[in-house]
């Protein structure tokens, strides 16, 4: 018989009734039945009851087991007394009755419970994460996490995609964040960067031929804490394609992340035909370029119902033709304490408040903004939004860049509070038409709103004769549940076409070339049309596991303050290591 096992914890069926086996593993729990003792042994593969009483040679040791203790035992498989089948466990007909244990590893007091899944502190949990990966939820997140990316990778290469693996040390790269940085010994004073995203080296893979590439790929991004993006580092199902337009992206990768979510759905549905929604429009309807479309409630533009009314904080606003009036329906939110309990939460916001109106039966408006603005405006608002008896709307008023957040926060709010938003299911979406560029209020410059290697929609021509701020990119993201979990777009390969996008966010032809010269000059030699996407693998596996927190189902995830407790990161390196690299420290006074 092998040294420590003949099978697994959870391999023992009916059909080994009889047989004399060896189990290794863990020590789950101890149970004192009047003197006999019942040992939940598990590993790996799952948990197997054993027994032992007074008359086997095993219960002096048995009697000095305790939690989490790494165990051999030896026994003969027999039948559970009737009545004591545990149909949870797929051993649960069987029992081991122990003859024979050794102790491969004792274990201390514990500083968490493994056995249940009780919360406990988050410090602890990362400081002795080997033990939380040993509680049942968060290890089946993790093999849930090693099935989708594993479900990836066959339907990647079902579509004729080929897995390559791109440099880990690179250079810096403005993808919208902070590198971090790696100093060079054997050259001072330089520095590599560890990718943002493989975004260059794709891009350089399709103008080297070969035309469809995947990689789960590792990304690291020196970004503040984030509550829907782990610190540091994070996963990505990185695509590019030659030769293709957007509908054939589109096309590709439709049924790749909608076959996923159905194989890990659990039976919820997943919308099947997604739709597409210009950014724009997202804004407008759903406060969102994420939105949540489990939840029914779509926003609509009311100004003119309240243009030159009896409501003079809103007429006045609407002077000025830039500011508008959204209307956010409540369908069954027609009382006086729910529309209560929304003003209290928006003034939480930080805003003045949230006006309203209620419909009563019989339709009449009720509230203090129906009272000002009249039967007849109120009439049409509800004739406009499709409120009923018994519904309420709220209002939102301002210019709309300014807003549009916070309107989105109401409407999500709205569809939380009163059980609109169907939470079993998965709605997938692209949004798409996304502005190539945006004003940047603090450098009081045009900026990269998305990805500066975008293709813009109207080429070269729009680039040189229509104004930055309106044109349109070939951007899209796919949303799911009110996050973003895929983000793409057709890149620009033009040289020249390069140049003035770079030139237009503040960067001369020069720098394109210092900073870009492995793709620049790619593009000098035949560049195909070619654009991709990427997809976030740690949030989709977060809305498959059903978790809202990103650490439930990473590996070793570091903290909130970007600080790894199991291995001590970040570290100081010694005075030897700092030599070496030709690096000072330049320590910020306390």
């Amino acid at each position: 018989m092998h040294r420590y096992r003949s099978h697994t914890c959870g391999a023992l069926r009916d059909s080994n009734i009889g047989e004399t086996i060896r189990l290794s593993g863990w020590v789950h729990r101890v149970r004192d039945h009047g003197g006999v003792l019942f040992i939940d042994l598990r590993d790996h593969y799952g948990l197997t009851q054993c027994v032992v009483d007074p008359d086997s040679p095993a219960f002096s040791q048995a009697e000095k087991l305790r939690s989490e203790f790494v165990v051999k035992m030896d026994g003969k498989v027999r039948r559970r007394p009737e009545g004591t089948d545990n149909d949870d466990l797929p051993t649960g007909k069987i029992e081991i009755y122990v003859s024979e244990i050794e102790v491969l590893g004792p274990a201390g007091d514990l500083p968490l419970p493994v056995f249940g899944d009780q919360e406990y502190p988050e410090d602890i949990r990362l400081k002795y994460r080997f033990l939380d990966l040993r509680r049942e939820k968060l290890h089946q997140n993790i093999m849930t996490r090693v099935d989708i990316i594993k479900s990836m990778r066959r339907r990647m290469e079902g579509q004729g995609f080929f897995e390559f693996n791109t440099p880990i040390l690179t250079a810096s790269s403005p993808e919208g964040a902070r590198d971090f940085l790696v100093p060079s010994r054997i050259h001072p004073g330089k520095f590599y960067a560890l990718p943002q995203a493989p975004q260059q080296y794709k891009q350089l893979l399709m103008m080297s031929g070969f035309d469809r590439y995947f990689q789960i790929a590792p990304c690291f991004r020196d970004e503040d804490p984030r509550a829907d993006r782990l610190p540091g580092e994070f996963y990505q199902l990185d695509v590019e394609m030659s030769f293709v337009t957007q509908e054939d992206v589109f096309a590709a990768m439709e049924p790749v992340i909608t076959g996923v979510f159905e194989e890990f759905a659990k039976g919820k549905p997943v919308s099947k035909n997604w739709r597409r929604i210009p950014f724009a429009e997202a804004l407008r309807k759903y406060g969102s370029d994420k939105p949540d479309l489990r939840n029914p409630i779509e926003m609509q533009d009311v100004s003119e119902h309240f243009r030159g009314s009896g409501f003079k904080v809103f007429a006045r606003m609407l002077e000025d033709p830039k500011n508008q009036v959204w209307a956010i329906p409540a369908p069954g939110g027609g009382s006086r304490a729910f529309c209560d309990r929304m003003n209290s939460w928006a003034q939480g916001e930080g805003q003045p408040g949230l006006g309203y109106i209620m419909w009563r039966e019989g339709g009449e408006g009720a509230g203090p903004l129906a009272n000002n603005i009249g039967p007849e405006r109120t009439a049409a608002i509800r004739a406009q939004i499709g409120t009923k008896e018994g519904d309420a709307a709220f209002f939102v008023a301002g210019d709309p860049d300014k807003f549009w957040k916070f309107s989105g926060l109401a409407r999500n709010k709205v569809g939380e509070e009163l059980n609109l938003t169907d939470k079993e299911r998965f709605e997938l979406a692209w949004i798409v038409d996304f502005p190539m560029y945006e004003y940047n209020e603090d450098d009081k410059k045009v900026d990269f709103s998305h990805n500066p290697f975008s293709m813009p929609q109207g080429g070269l021509d729009a680039l040189k004769g229509q104004d930055p701020l309106t044109i349109k990119a070939f951007q899209y993201d796919i949303t799911c549940n009110g996050f973003e979990i895929a983000s793409g777009g057709i890149r620009n390969h033009v040289p020249e076409a390069m140049v003035k996008a770079f030139e237009i966010a503040g960067y001369g032809e020069q720098e394109v070339v210092d900073r870009f010269g492995g793709m620049y000059r790619a593009f000098q030699y035949g560049a195909p049309p070619h654009g991709g996407m990427a997809a976030g693998v740690d949030r989709i596996v977060m809305l498959l596991c059903g978790t809202n927190n990103l650490r439930e189902i990473s590996l070793f995830p570091m903290n909130q303050q970007a600080m790894d407790l199991l291995m001590g990161a970040p570290s100081d390196a010694t005075p030897k290591q700092l030599r070496e690299l030709h690096v000072k420290v330049n320590l910020p006074q306390k």
